[in-house]
């Protein structure tokens, strides 16, 4: 078995897979797109004589994580052909796309799961859950008066004052994705529409974006730099209680909403969403900023299928310091001082979807309680989002 990059000859064969996989069409006229966005692709194929059996893409995109860009390997059309499945074909080429990752100096990975314990044996962790709220027509009451106003965009009419309160917002998250102003176009809008709040000085300070179908409307984003946006976006929402019977809102996990409602006791579920990993510990420890400390943390860092990853770090007011393991090394006493703990564990703990005591609790990680809490004060607190889908 041997693993091939994707050429361009060959894009019609991973679209055709695509559609296979994953049930749907592409409609004749769109096929030239595809296979444009697909020359920014990197494809890992595995092939059976002239039969394309099983394909994963990596995105080269990038995250926000303490406010700084990080580049980021997006994993995903993850498919193979039924007739090959359970051959490991997948497993492999996952393997192949973490060294593919950390020559291109992407120091994490994100993917959407088809199933969240498949992903996790592979090193990625839950980082980010969505709420979705329900509100009923009877609930859409305006909440006080705002002196800025609401604008409608669509796709032809985009501009950058979207994107930079977008940048704001997230910037404020650990794991939300850095857009271009390509990827709002293909991305984003889609057959959706946008409302920004301009307050009275003509300031950008938030927006939605939905749509309008079958007398329901359907938020998909809710981004806002302060409360009178958030005022304001809910009161344009209002005036549609002639047109829908109800409105559906997909918002952080960290939001205000719906406390601020006069009616807060609306249907609110949460759904974990995308996964992370990180590809590059000793990088990623390098560019995170952690707390001043006055105490050393070793963290004994264990990835079964990224094996450069696996040592000791040392983190310390003069910063970060590898001890690597030894290839066929095993060390026969475990060192006692330290915390133990997995890819899986040590990703969730520096994008801030888990505090270091929590999953000391869960017994994913292992240590004496002195070092447990000495990272739990060295890690600062952040929140972990992903609005994003590829």
């Amino acid at each position: 078995m041997e693993i091939k990059k994707l050429t361009e000859k060959d894009y019609l064969e991973s679209m055709n897979l695509s559609m296979y996989a994953f049930q749907y069409e592409v409609p004749e006229a769109d096929i030239p797109k595809r296979k444009e966005t697909l020359k920014e692709h990197n494809v890992l194929c595995i092939w059976d004589d002239e039969q394309l059996a099983a394909k994963l893409h990596i995105l080269p995109l990038s995250v926000y994580v303490q406010g700084q860009e990080w580049k980021m390997g997006g994993v995903a059309g993850v498919a193979t052909y039924p007739e090959y499945r359970r051959r490991g074909f997948v497993k492999s080429l996952i393997l192949e796309s973490l060294k593919e990752m950390r020559e291109a100096k992407q120091i994490i990975s994100l993917l959407h799961p088809f199933d969240i314990g498949f992903y996790r044996k592979f090193g990625w962790e839950i980082m980010s859950d969505y709420k979705k709220s329900t509100i009923e027509k009877l609930d859409l009451k305006k909440v006080g008066e705002v002196s800025g106003v609401v604008k409608r965009f669509t796709k032809e009419k985009h501009t950058s004052q979207i994107e930079d309160i977008y940048k704001e917002f997230a910037k404020q998250y650990s794991g939300t994705l850095v857009r271009t102003t390509k990827w709002w176009l293909n991305h984003v809008y889609h057959n959706q529409q946008v409302a920004v709040y301009f307050n009275e000085q003509g300031h950008g300070k938030g927006y939605i974006v939905y749509s309008l179908k079958d007398n329901v409307m359907d938020i998909q984003e809710v981004v806002t730099l302060n409360h009178e946006a958030e005022k304001g976006l809910w009161n344009f929402i209002c005036q549609h209680d002639s047109m829908v019977d109800k409105v559906n809102i997909i918002t952080s996990i960290h939001t205000n909403f719906p406390y601020y409602l006069n009616q807060p006791k609306v249907k609110m579920e949460v759904y974990p969403y995308f996964m992370a990993r990180i590809v590059d510990v000793e990088r990623c420890l390098e560019l995170f900023t952690f707390n001043s400390t006055d105490k050393d943390v070793f963290l004994h860092v264990d990835d079964s299928f990224s094996p450069w990853n696996n040592g000791t770090y040392q983190i310390s007011s003069t910063g970060v310091k590898v001890f690597k393991n030894k290839p066929g090394s095993q060390c026969t006493n475990p060192p006692k001082v330290g915390i133990h703990l997995n890819i899986n564990a040590l990703t969730a703990i520096l994008l801030g979807y888990k505090r270091p005591q929590e999953l000391f609790y869960l017994e994913e990680i292992s240590g004496r309680t002195e070092d447990i809490e000495a990272l739990e004060s060295l890690v600062p607190n952040q929140k972990s989002f992903f609005y994003d889908f590829f």
